[in-house]
This record gives structure tokens, sequence and C-alpha cells, in this order.
């Protein structure tokens, strides 16, 4: 099997087990006013950090590799508030949807070439900038989890970071 393979197919397992993770986060809150609500010292909402993953994947991964029509605005993913839980929810399912259409029928020598645009002045090879999104996607998803446990007290898991995620089949619908 080619390595680009491999990349990709790890790359879209992490990404929709945070995106399943990032859904049990938002409906694990007790309301929907608790998902914007914020703790001192903290400037972002977990219904804040919910949106700029949804506009960040879908931007990135759905339009720019995968030809979609999203049109992120950034700027909203950190002004917008009050959302309900469920219309949180329905943009990460849009995410998920982008991620999966975008990487499965992804050309895999798209991957060892730069990515189409260029981030913070600098100019990346696909499959790396593919692994930033991963990780920035993991790094978001802990911060939501630890901004539910602080705002409403709640110590319980929404089991965020499951290793069998990785190597169970993906559903028909997602096969590569």
């Amino acid at each position: 099997m080619d390595p680009r393979d491999v990349l990709r197919d790890t790359v879209m397992r992490l990404l929709l087990r945070d995106l399943a993770a990032l859904q049990r986060e938002v409906a694990a809150y007790p309301d929907d006013a608790t998902l914007w609500r914020l703790a001192p010292g903290i400037s972002n909402s977990g219904g804040t950090l919910a949106l700029h993953l949804a506009g960040n994947l879908r931007g990135f991964i759905g339009s720019v590799l995968g030809g979609s029509e999203y049109v992120r605005d950034r700027e909203r993913e950190f002004t917008a508030t009050g959302l309900t839980r469920t219309e949180v929810s329905m943009q990460l399912a849009e995410a998920e949807i982008d991620v999966m259409r975008a990487l499965s029928t992804l050309d895999l020598a798209r991957l060892d070439s730069e990515y189409p645009h260029v981030l913070a002045e600098t100019r990346l090879r696909t499959d790396v900038f593919l692994m930033h999104l991963a990780c920035h996607a993991s790094y978001h998803l802990g911060q939501i989890d630890y901004h539910r446990r602080l705002i409403t007290g709640d110590g319980a898991t929404a089991k965020t970071l499951s290793i069998p995620a990785l190597v169970q089949p993906l559903p028909d619908y997602l096969a590569i």
C-alpha cells in the first residue's frame, strides 16, 4: 500500500474521530446557554471553539482540497453566539461531510504538492498541513472538554480520544 494512502486514511480517521467527539462534547453541555458561557481568564466558549473548528475544516479541507462551495467567515466563527447545541451540531456534521468527501477522493499526488494557500507567510506541503489540521482539531477538542468541565463542574468524560476509533473499519459511506 502506498504510504500516502496510509497518511490520508489516518488523517481522515483522526479528524472524523475528533468531530464525533466534538458532537459528544456539545451534547454534554446541560443547555444551550452553558455552551456559550465564559469563565474568568478564558476568552473562547465551547460554542466558539466548535464553530471555529467546523469553519476551519470546511474551509481548508472541504473547500480548498475538496472543491466544496463553502465560504469561510473566520470572524463570524469568533463573534457568533447564542446558537443552539443543535445548530452547532449541524455545523459539525457539515464539517464531517466535507472532510469525508474531500479526503476520500483526494488525489494522492496532491499530498506531495504544495498546499494551494500561503499560511502565516509560509508554504507547506499538503500532507504536512493536513497533519497540522488534525493536531489543531485535537488541541481545540481538549479545550472544549476542559471548558465544559470547568463551566459545568461535571467531570464526566465524553471519551474524546478513542483509540479503537482509529482501527475500526470506516463505515461504507466513508470507505476510501
